[in-house]
């Protein structure tokens, strides 16, 4: 059955809102920017002098974060995927297409990297990228939009969503063999699955209360059912973290973290980008981008890495002057 391929889905979600009016530049008043230059490093150095960084737990410090860049417009676009030390330092290209490039997810022990691809007048499909072999493997390559996959935490499964069958749904390919199980068959938008950390449920987003407000929801393996997550109205992009306590997620237009406990809602900024907070795998620090006054007083993308305990939060400023979507932090 052809489907009709949307010619640029949102970055981080299906029929999500578009960019709001830049609001960042006075939440990062006071933030220190780290260089732009790249700098390459054997991946088994890890640089502990940066006074911004050394303070970070080493499972921070020693990770990476990947994001996207992008240049140009319409069929001039050029994206790039990156992958950069905490310090700023390691800055590695992995790969780059003239179009699109989305949602890049880590792996729980930080070797693989999967991600969407889109090439002008094609479907988005899912690859993955592993950092030991240096290879990228093609993994989703269904007749649809294939977008925002999550690992399992063991790396043996892939959630993500696709058009495949008509309208977006979720999905779970096992990566030894692509055998594939469709998980919600609803007629509404289901998109944006994230694993929990013990593997026995997963959240996502759904439209299915009202077409085009997106909620946040919880979907349990056990019994195949969905229970709702409160937020205060739109919420998209969720992200458990590590230890299963906390939810980065776009709130509104706010990168914003949830205690799952309590429900307490910490908006950090508004990116201007509708781009989400991702957090860090000891859960401490939240990446986003956003634009800010760069070292040399222009406005830039850069990646903002907040500190959620009160360390100094800083930014890394984008290689190429292009615009940076979708931080993500892993091991």
């Amino acid at each position: 059955m052809s489907k009709t391929i949307m010619s640029k889905p949102t970055t981080n979600n299906i029929m999500i809102k578009g960019a709001t009016t830049i609001a960042i530049l006075a939440a990062l008043t006071g933030y220190q920017t780290l260089p732009s230059t790249e700098i390459k490093k054997p991946n088994n150095i890890v640089v502990d002098s940066n006074p911004l960084t050394a303070a970070m737990p080493a499972i921070d410090r020693q990770g990476h974060i990947a994001y996207v860049e992008e240049q140009g417009v319409g069929s001039a676009k050029v994206s790039a995927l990156y992958s950069i030390r905490p310090d700023g330092s390691d800055r590695q290209r992995i790969d780059q297409i003239t179009g699109y490039i989305y949602a890049p997810a880590w792996s729980a022990d930080g070797q693989q990297l999967a991600y969407s691809k889109q090439a002008p007048n094609q479907h988005p499909n899912i690859y993955i990228h592993d950092r030991n072999r240096d290879t990228h493997n093609l993994v989703v390559n269904a007749q649809g939009s294939n977008l925002s996959a999550s690992f399992s935490p063991d790396s043996h499964h892939l959630l993500y969503s696709s058009t495949v069958a008509g309208n977006a749904d979720i999905y779970k390919t096992r990566l030894s063999d692509g055998k594939t199980e469709q998980l919600t068959t609803l007629p509404s938008t289901e998109v944006q699955p994230n694993y929990a950390p013990d593997a026995q449920s997963f959240v996502y987003v759904s439209d299915k209360v009202r077409a085009g407000s997106p909620r946040l929801y919880r979907y349990y393996f056990a019994t195949q059912t969905a229970v709702p997550i409160t937020t205060a109205g739109y919420a998209a992009s969720p992200q458990l973290s590590v230890d299963g306590r906390h939810l980065a997620y776009l709130n509104g237009s706010k990168a914003a973290v949830m205690t799952l406990t309590t429900g307490h809602v910490l908006n950090l900024a508004d990116t201007g980008l509708d781009e989400p907070a991702r957090l860090s795998p000891s859960g401490t620090y939240a990446v986003y981008p956003a634009y800010a006054p760069d070292v040399d007083g222009s406005q830039r993308s850069h990646v903002v890495i907040h500190s959620l305990s009160g360390h100094p939060s800083y930014t890394i400023s984008s290689q190429d002057g292009g615009v940076i979507r979708s931080p993500v932090w892993g091991r």
